[in-house]
Formats: C-alpha cells, structure tokens, sequence
C-alpha cells in the first residue's frame, strides 16, 4: 500500500461518462441511468483498502441518510483484480452484501474511468451538481484506521446540506487520502 491524497484538481469539470459492469445486477449501467438532478456522489473505492473499510459503516450511513433526498451515490472498483483478487466483482458483491450498500458499486476493469476522473486513491470521493460538474473532491472526514476520531462522513455531509438549503458552497476542501488505485 502507497498512501497517497486525491490529485488536486479545479472545481467545475464535467463527469466524465461511463458505462460500467454493475456486478450484483450482472449488468452495465451508466452514468446517465445512475446520475441525480440534485446531486451525484461518486466514490472510487475497493474491497480490500483499510482506508475504505474504516468508513464503510458510516458510508452506508450516509448514503441511506441521503439518498431519500434525491443525492445519488456511485461507487466504483478501478483496482487490477490480476494482482489485487480480493477486489474481484465476485467479492465485490460480496462486499454489497455484507456491509448491505445501498448504492451501486460498479467495476471499471479498463480502469480508464479512474483515468478520466483523475482517480487517485481510494477512497476518492467528487460529488457533482445537477448539471453534473464537480463542487466538491476531498475527503469523507477526518477519520483514518487508527486516529480514534470515528467516521461520519462530516465533510461530505456538510456539502450535501448546503446544497439541498441551495447555498453556495464556501468550505475548504481536504483531499481524501488512502490507498493508491492499482493500476496494471
């Protein structure tokens, strides 16, 4: 494991599209059929990172919380299962039904999602507006394996609130940190 933070990148870029294998349906399923009018939380993520796994509870949390609001939360495993079997799309539905995510998780085997999106780590998180540009690309929270401060996805939920109150989003933006994605 290499920890390494989010690529900074500047606000406004459009998601990029894709269409991707959703292993628990067996299917592919795209941005436009996944994306939200409100807003659209897409997190690039894995099985086996400690840094997602310590947030996994609290991601399904969040993520049932708001959900029911209109937000729309995407997960994405862009890991090279070759040298990393534990991301597999079997064990990715594995992980779907252990921790009950309520979300798609889709796999992205190219890893050129991962690409487009300037993906660096997992987790990785960007949360786009109605029009589907980037307002927000930082961390869930301050919680990291072995800091004692318990996940709450804070961060991201405070920029879901200012969003739903239709404010204008003024709140500094702490890249996330994890794994890097293994790239083939």
């Amino acid at each position: 494991m290499v920890l390494t933070p989010t690529t900074k990148r500047d606000l406004g870029f459009q998601a990029p599209d894709f269409n991707l294998l959703n292993p628990a349906k067996s299917s592919m399923q795209s941005l436009d059929l996944l994306k939200s009018s409100t807003a659209t939380v897409i997190i690039f993520m894995c099985n086996h990172c400690p840094y997602v796994v310590h947030i996994l509870d609290s991601l399904v949390s969040v993520s049932n919380d708001y959900m029911p609001k209109g937000i729309a939360f995407i997960g994405i495993n862009s890991n090279d299962v070759s040298a990393y079997p534990d991301d597999s799309p079997e064990k990715m539905v594995d992980l779907i039904n252990n921790y009950n995510l309520p979300f798609p998780y889709l796999f992205d085997e190219t890893q050129k999602v991962a690409k487009a999106y300037h993906a660096a780590c997992t987790p990785d998180l960007s949360i786009f507006d109605e029009s589907m540009h980037c307002v927000y690309r930082g961390q869930f929270d301050d919680s990291r394996p072995g800091n004692s401060i318990p996940a709450s996805g804070k961060d991201i939920s405070m920029v879901l609130d200012t969003m739903l109150e239709g404010k204008k989003l003024n709140m500094i933006q702490k890249p996330s940190i994890g794994c890097n994605i293994k790239w083939k």
